[in-house]
């Protein structure tokens, strides 16, 4: 499972002998002209294979990122490649995502999922968020539907609430 990120910071399917594994929408953004030329050369050799995960894989990606609160600041296509990852672990293989993105590697986490990170260290610990406003000071849930208080109007910030554990 390759991320965008990791496409980003120099990943190149051809330096192993594993097959790859990424989504239409990461492919769509990589967008620097070397990297979208490695990604196509991968894509055409079959190093790297494109696919979209299941609606209920979908599902169940949403709920784990809604539950510690990363929904917030996750774009579609990371929910996608963390949907595909669990549905490729529901078929019986072990999906490795690799990514520096902090907030796919807490959901990866959370939904017992493997990740490696190329120039980042990656998380230490699972991050359960909480949605505040810096300006009244109102606390909101974590799956917080709006990104404005629904007091005073500000932009809503988001805090660690708690770590669950240390990894690694």
């Amino acid at each position: 499972m390759v991320d965008t990120s990791a496409f980003i910071a120099g990943f190149n399917p051809f330096s192993s002998g594993e097959e790859h594994v990424t989504t239409p929408q990461v492919e769509e953004e990589v967008w620097d002209s070397m990297t979208a030329l490695r990604v196509k050369t991968a894509v055409e050799s079959g190093k790297l294979k494109i696919m979209s995960p299941a609606a209920e894989f979908l599902a169940k990606a949403k709920g784990y990122a809604t539950s510690l609160g990363d929904a917030f600041v996750l774009s579609e296509t990371d929910i996608q490649l963390l949907a595909l990852a669990l549905q490729l672990q529901a078929a019986g293989k072990n999906p490795l995502i690799v990514t520096d993105d902090y907030s796919i590697q807490n959901v990866a986490t959370k939904m017992g999922l493997e990740f490696g990170s190329l120039a980042a260290f990656g998380i230490r610990r699972l991050i359960q968020w909480i949605c505040y406003c810096p300006a009244c000071h109102r606390m909101y849930p974590a799956n917080v539907k709006s990104k404005t208080c629904s007091v005073c109007g500000s932009e809503l910030k988001r805090k660690p609430q708690k770590t669950e554990r240390t990894l690694k």
